[in-house]
């Protein structure tokens, strides 16, 4: 179910029951999975892996070259898990050969319309990226994340596990997993319990979370003293190792 007005590459790899619709240009070595849907006047560049049953919306624009002045042509790639809806005029630009080669969207995300996904982002699963939220280079969303409206990320910083950014913020340092910020420059303002509560987080781990959350950013602690304590005073939940291992992994800084 290709548009007549549609050029796609000889090169390109499309599932039988995909729909390309008017205008499109679908470059060489695109592969698009079954049951994915391309509105019209969408570009799709070269080295694009699209998973079956996304939803493309018409304007949006993928796999372009990065906008990077050490980009030196080389193959690089970007890749979209099943179930993702990409709304119109989104962009998302292929990885570099210096940051992993891959800018990566996992499935059942929803990017919402304007926003933009630079070179070698890596977004986890159930990731929801609002209206004209941005992102530099080298970002790392987890998976159940919700980043708001109008939001800035600064390249090479890690945004948490179910992680809620407010919108309108700048985010310049790491956001751990589990929390809400919001703010220019962007802070935090507690645990997501209502996103946590959604996904069905146990009252005993948010406990153990809203305790060390306390220790570490409401004590006054150096962040060696706080995690330390709180290995000593709170019960160790998978959850709060991920937390804390999130914190310690942090070379840019975490928002405090």
């Amino acid at each position: 179910m290709i548009h007549p007005t549609a050029i796609v590459s000889p090169k390109a790899e499309i599932d039988g029951d995909v729909e390309i619709g008017p205008y499109c240009v679908i470059g060489e070595n695109v592969f698009v999975g079954s049951g994915t849907r391309i509105g019209s006047h969408s570009v799709i560049d070269a080295n694009v892996s699209i998973a079956s049953d996304c939803q493309i919306f018409q304007y949006a624009a993928i796999g372009a070259i990065p906008q990077s002045v050490k980009f030196k042509g080389e193959k690089t790639h970007v890749k979209i898990g099943k179930k993702s809806i990409v709304r119109e005029f989104v962009t998302i630009h292929r990885g570099t050969g210096f940051g992993g080669g891959i800018t990566e969207i996992g499935e059942d995300c929803f990017l919402m319309a304007y926003t933009h996904v630079a070179h070698d982002c890596r977004i986890g699963r159930n990731v929801v990226l609002s209206n004209n939220a941005t992102l530099g280079g080298h970002i790392t969303i987890g998976d159940y994340a919700t980043v708001g409206g109008l939001v800035a990320i600064h390249q090479f910083v890690r945004i948490g596990d179910y992680a809620f950014i407010g919108g309108k913020s700048a985010v310049v340092k790491d956001i751990p997993p589990y929390v809400i910020a919001a703010g220019d420059r962007a802070r935090l303002h507690g645990l997501n319990r209502v996103g946590l509560n959604r996904h069905g987080f146990s009252s005993s781990t948010l406990s153990a979370l809203k305790q060390a959350y306390r220790i570490i950013f409401r004590f006054g602690l150096t962040l060696n003293e706080a995690i330390e304590r709180v290995k000593a005073e709170v019960e160790l939940f998978p959850e709060l190792v991920f937390f804390l291992e999130f914190i310690e992994a942090s070379k840019r800084g975490i928002t405090r």
